[in-house]
């Protein structure tokens, strides 16, 4: 099975690394790949991954804001969020919002692909 991808960051170059590490894997597949939040949401519809790889803080409502209304308009997607902040504060927010798993930028391709491959096969 070939778990399909949604990229969303609005750091092109954050979208660009993890678009060529997820493709690299044989069971994996970006679909597509957004630079904000209103972009996510009509993307993750049109396209209905199994995975969204979710930005928190970003250009038109942010991480929630697009968990929310992704998980409202393509319902059997899971969300990673995956960001550079990892309060307790945001870290809530996102599993409020739905996001099954929580990511720190800097972690390792390898920790980032098992998270996805583990959400893909949920």
């Amino acid at each position: 099975m070939i778990v399909r991808i949604l990229i969303v960051d609005d750091d092109p170059l954050i979208r660009d690394v993890l678009r060529d590490v997820l493709d690299e894997e044989p069971d994996m597949e970006v679909v597509a790949v957004a630079a904000d939040a209103r972009e996510a949401v009509e993307l993750a519809e049109r396209h209905a991954p199994m995975v969204v790889v979710l930005d928190v803080r970003m250009p038109f409502g942010g991480g929630s804001r697009a968990a929310v209304e992704i998980l409202q308009r393509a319902p059997g997607t899971r969300i990673l969020a995956f960001s550079a902040y990892a309060d307790p504060g945001a870290v809530d927010e996102m599993r409020r919002a739905g996001v099954i798993d929580y990511l720190e930028k800097g972690v390792r391709n390898a920790e980032l692909v098992a998270a996805v491959r583990r959400l893909g096969v949920q």
